[in-house]
């Protein structure tokens, strides 16, 4: 059974940072791309970062959502099936409960990790 574990959330001032982590069980996590979405109060889930499988040649692809790129990071450690996001220039709107997520025949996620940016 695959399982998603995710921590690092908290209360950051705008401007700061913070890096989610998301312990991953039950699967070859190499194998599987992997996704980081969020859920801000009232708002639908929406898509954050992605990262792909480490099975292709060269660098793993990295994709972002329009409103995060250039001070989100997605990574992941596959020796320790670990993926992160290094949330940098936080900003108010960025406040959401994130999720990881993979999709192995089915989706997966994690419990979520709240993050509150707030002055």
């Amino acid at each position: 059974q695959v399982q998603l574990v995710e921590s690092g959330g908290g209360l950051v001032h705008p401007g700061g940072s913070l890096r989610l982590s998301c312990a991953a069980s039950g699967c070859s996590f190499g194998n599987y791309a992997m996704k980081w979405y969020r859920q801000a109060p009232g708002k639908e889930r929406e898509w954050v970062a992605g990262i792909g499988d480490v099975a292709r040649a060269g660098d793993v692809a990295r994709t972002y959502a329009d409103s995060v790129k250039c001070r989100f990071t997605i990574s992941r450690d596959n020796a320790t099936n670990t993926l992160y996001l290094q949330m940098n220039s936080l900003k108010t709107e960025d406040t959401a409960v994130y999720y990881c997520n993979t999709y192995i025949y089915k989706n997966y996620w994690g419990q979520g990790s709240q993050v509150t940016v707030s002055s």
